[in-house]
């Protein structure tokens, strides 16, 4: 199988690496609005040509697209305009009704699998690409019903070939999901990042205390801006509901702190803490694969 990949970064380019070594792909084809990613994807062996956009769709066989969002939502229904028959396409973005409602009455939308792996790191670009980082991840599949049998069983197939747990949902219930257990975490992160730069403006020494705590919670303010913004903008009710309901609990830690309210935090914490035994179910589950 030949495929392309449309957008070498992170994601797009970490699922060629992982093809490869799968021996899933015969021939890789790289597309990319930059010149420099396009021939450091090339340099790292991520791709083996690079390609226009026309000449990767007509050319392979699955064409996966792997920009930003608001990128994949302007790009999808002219690749479905010209992709030939028999040609499956396929989207790796993490906001999916949009994207979906774009092409929803395209007389070619059964050829295209609407797909988001959960799967990332804070780092961006070719080089961020590694050929582990799907493993045991889980690829969710949105709106399957509106996909020929043909290409659902081609990127199924791909996505167990690169050992990855298959989910099933609608894309509005994908967007619902994931405002509260990725999008949420990303702002909770960027703004925790802005509010110690501004305090550091005062104190120079405040990264000197900085531990591993830190690092880990403010790790996700490193991710790209160009990535996430879009993903805010599509998503923007659901991350504001989310949102919502966040900053009341920060409030409840606030007060009980400001208040001294020893066991009111103790209890606020105990509950946080039952986090740790849903972690662990979700990674004996992927452990299991």
């Amino acid at each position: 199988m030949k495929i392309s990949i449309v957008g070498i970064g992170l994601l797009g380019g970490s699922l060629a690496l992982q093809a490869r070594e799968k021996g899933l792909a015969g021939r890789i084809i790289g597309v990319d609005a930059s010149d420099a990613n396009a021939a450091k994807a090339l340099q790292l062996g991520i791709v083996d040509e690079i390609a226009t956009l026309e000449e990767a769709v007509h050319d392979t066989d699955l064409i996966v697209l792997a920009t930003p969002v608001d990128v994949i939502t302007h790009l999808l229904s002219h690749v479905l305009d010209i992709v030939p028959e028999g040609k499956v396409v396929m989207d790796l973005g993490s906001t999916k009704e949009i994207i979906c409602r774009a092409v929803q009455d395209h007389p070619r939308r059964r050829q295209y699998v609407a797909t988001h792996p959960i799967a990332g790191t804070e780092n961006s670009g070719p080089e961020a690409a590694f050929s582990g980082l799907l493993k045991r991840k889980i690829m969710i599949l949105c709106d399957q019903e509106k996909s020929s049998n043909t290409a659902l069983n081609t990127v199924v197939s791909l996505s167990q070939s690169l050992e990855m747990r298959l989910s099933f949902m609608n894309s509005v219930e994908h967007d619902l999901h994931l405002a509260w257990v990725s999008h949420l975490s990303h702002i909770s992160s960027f703004a925790l990042g802005v509010t110690v730069l501004e305090k550091e403006k005062d104190e120079r020494s405040i990264f000197d205390m900085a531990g591993s705590g830190f690092s880990s919670t403010v790790r996700l303010a490193k991710s790209s801006p160009d990535m996430w913004a879009p993903i805010f903008t599509q998503n923007t009710q659901n991350i504001s509901r989310a949102l919502d309901a966040y900053i009341r609990r920060l409030q409840d830690f606030k007060s009980v702190i400001d208040s001294q309210d020893e066991a009111r935090s103790r209890e606020l914490m105990n509950q946080a803490n039952e986090i740790r035994r849903v972690l662990q179910g979700i990674d004996h589950k992927l452990g299991s694969l």
